[in-house]
């Protein structure tokens, strides 16, 4: 049970990686979490996490409108802080861009560029009425700067041209509405992680480290200093930021 001096931190994507870290950054800043996946957890660390730490899991689409309004009625509590990692892909995304086809390019873009909207349109309507909030996106390296296609040569692997689209958006969902809720009490942020390590080949891991200046490829861990910071009271003044965590890849 949430107590009543208790802070609480909406996770959406809680199964997969940065949800699952943000879920352990919550809890030890002293956050009551409330996760939100559309399957229930699998992973061992993530029931173990729900089970010793009293949080709340909600097996919920939040790329559907009603079924999110429903779950956030049901959890019938104030919310301090929302980060949506939720990460819904088609059957189809991740092809090259001469191979795109329309209705997985139609599926991706609505499910995480308007997916994203539409989680920010249902948390602020909680936010308004509770008269504060703070909102963390997730985006990505691609969504500030075009992919270095060389670091894929002599790989299978392909940097989507929709994944790069929608990151970008993302970014630009944060700015439009940290001004859009100007004087309500409400900030909103993002995140653009770099490559995160996941089982991707020798080859490029090696041309991707050239980028870099001192690891390359991150941990999902790497992300928990921003996420801790961001929910903290050290950010109260911080809003429409874009938080680049990259090991200079970017520069």
């Amino acid at each position: 049970m949430i107590k009543l001096d208790q802070k609480s931190f909406l996770i959406t994507g809680s199964n997969g990686r940065i949800g699952s870290m943000a879920t352990q950054v919550a809890i030890k800043q002293g956050f009551y979490p409330i996760l939100l996946d559309s399957k229930p957890p699998t992973a061992d660390n993530i029931n173990e996490l729900i089970d010793n730490n009293g949080a709340i899991f909600n097996v919920c689409d939040v790329t559907n409108p009603r079924e999110l309004e429903s779950c956030l009625k049901k959890l019938n509590t104030e919310i301090t802080v929302a980060l949506h990692a939720a990460y819904p892909r088609s059957s189809g995304f991740g092809t090259k861009f001469e191979d795109l086809k329309i209705e997985n390019l139609k599926t991706d873009l609505t499910l995480q560029l308007g997916g994203a909207i539409l989680f920010s349109q249902a948390i602020m309507k909680l936010f308004r009425q509770q008269g504060h909030g703070n909102l963390i996106h997730v985006s990505s390296i691609q969504g500030v700067m075009p992919p270095k296609f060389e670091h894929y040569q002599f790989t299978d692997m392909v940097s989507p041209i929709e994944y790069s689209a929608i990151k970008a958006g993302v970014i630009s969902i944060t700015k439009y509405l940290a001004k859009y809720y100007k004087d309500c009490g409400i900030r909103v942020n993002c995140i653009s992680p770099g490559g995160i390590l996941d089982n991707q080949p020798s080859r490029f891991l090696k041309e991707y480290r050239k980028s870099c200046n001192s690891k390359g490829m991150l941990e999902v861990n790497d992300l928990s200093g921003i996420v801790s910071f961001l929910i903290s009271d050290l950010s109260e003044t911080i809003t429409g930021q874009n938080f680049i965590i990259d090991d200079g890849w970017s520069l």
